[in-house]
């Protein structure tokens, strides 16, 4: 399922902004906006996905998606959402070809600051001078 995750996550920064990511194995150190969607398997289980990118990373998004050269924090959050429900949203697509299908919840925007949340599996993709970590949680072991 992870591995889906990264590929939709690499496919968002390739397709829709037109920018090469690197990948790094811990999360950003950098204060962010954080979101998260929960899913949940055909088999009961459930996770959370959270996605957590600088204020640099979400401008850029605005900046294509809105055509704002500056927005306000506001703006920056639901850029924040629809970014996670994106590439979650791709990667429940992604999971059906390999026979892990799951059911992805609405996102939730979680906070602006560091990325204190504890997760099972995460990466971080370097794009161009910004980051954007991804993480998972499995909400079945709490």
């Amino acid at each position: 399922m992870f591995n889906t995750i990264i590929e939709a996550s690499k496919n968002f920064c390739t397709h829709q902004i037109n920018q090469t990511s690197t990948i790094v194995n811990t999360p950003t150190k950098e204060r962010t906006l954080i979101a998260y969607i929960d899913i949940e398997t055909n088999s009961g289980y459930n996770h959370r996905v959270y996605v957590a990118s600088d204020y640099a990373f979400m401008q850029r998004i605005a900046k294509l998606f809105l055509e704002e050269d500056e927005s306000d924090e506001e703006t920056l959050m639901d850029m924040t959402l629809e970014t996670a429900n994106l590439i979650i949203g791709s990667a429940k697509v992604l999971s059906e070809a390999t026979n892990e299908p799951y059911i992805i919840k609405t996102p939730h925007f979680e906070k602006i600051d560091f990325f204190d949340f504890h997760f099972d599996k995460c990466i971080t993709l370097d794009i161009n001078n910004s980051e954007m970590t991804i993480a998972i949680k499995d909400l079945n072991g709490i």
